[in-house]
């Protein structure tokens, strides 16, 4: 009975979990096809991913960040994504170091700025000069707030979820950091980074462009997740107290 009652707890809260997670997921929808277009487009911007009611756009907070994400100007975020794989290039495939990278960078525009001097003055014309940086004097204090907020802020988020309220949360807060962990055995941070990078780059815009062919996706996988672990608990899980009684008798 003990064994029998461990195996339904662990059915009933596996069930639980994808009733649940099933539900924040949009369903297929059932209505006609040839609905009006003012719903069927606001149902569909609207009725994305787990529930949420936003637009990526105003997920991604809205700004010249969410734009270059979300590719609004194709020319800039081409030439991010472009500066970042050629950064990771040189340091990954090249195996530069940045304090070399650095000094050859001064180097070059010593030099640069030695012929152009002295060209200027065969020529009678004004010498260059290295341009200063200006910066206000508020700007490291406001970011060192706004980092140390977020510090915070994920400090206690981490102590909410070791507080044992929510198990799921902290089993897939857990099972996250074991995940990233065992990636981050595989490749340095630098690899990692540039990955999140490009993903960050890709995975919105391909959303927003596809979102309803991926929730379905999501949901299909989920409904099979279901069927499949049913099929396991009946045809494996619930011949376990049978083989035990067996040969206990």
């Amino acid at each position: 009975m003990p064994e029998h009652s461990r195996r339904v707890s662990a059915e009933n809260l596996l069930d639980n979990f994808m009733e649940t997670f099933a539900h924040n997921v949009p369903k297929k929808s059932s209505e006609p096809v040839f609905e009006s277009t003012e719903k069927s487009t606001v149902s569909d911007s609207f009725n994305r991913l787990f529930g949420r009611e936003k637009p990526v756009h105003h997920l991604l907070g809205g700004g010249k960040s969410a734009d270059v994400l979300l590719w609004r100007n194709k020319r800039i975020s081409g030439s991010v994504l472009a500066g970042a794989t050629f950064t990771w290039l040189l340091f990954e495939w090249l195996n530069y170091h940045m304090l070399t990278l650095i000094c050859i960078g001064l180097v070059l525009s010593m030099t640069i700025l030695f012929l152009w001097s002295n060209a200027a003055n065969i020529l009678n014309r004004s010498a260059p000069s290295f341009p200063r940086i200006s910066l206000p004097e508020d700007i490291f204090v406001t970011a060192a707030i706004a980092l140390s907020n977020e510090i915070n802020r994920f400090l206690s988020f981490l102590q909410d979820v070791a507080s044992g309220k929510d198990l799921k949360t902290f089993l897939v807060v857990a099972g996250s950091l074991f995940a990233v962990a065992i990636i981050g055995s595989w490749c340095n941070f630098l690899t990692i980074f540039y990955i999140g990078f490009v993903a960050a780059h890709t995975l919105p815009v391909l959303y927003e462009k596809y979102g309803d062919q991926i929730d379905s996706c999501i949901y299909d996988a989920l409904d099979k997740t279901k069927q499949n672990y049913r099929r396991f608990d009946s045809q494996v899980l619930r011949r376990i107290p049978t083989m035990k009684g067996k040969k206990s008798q």
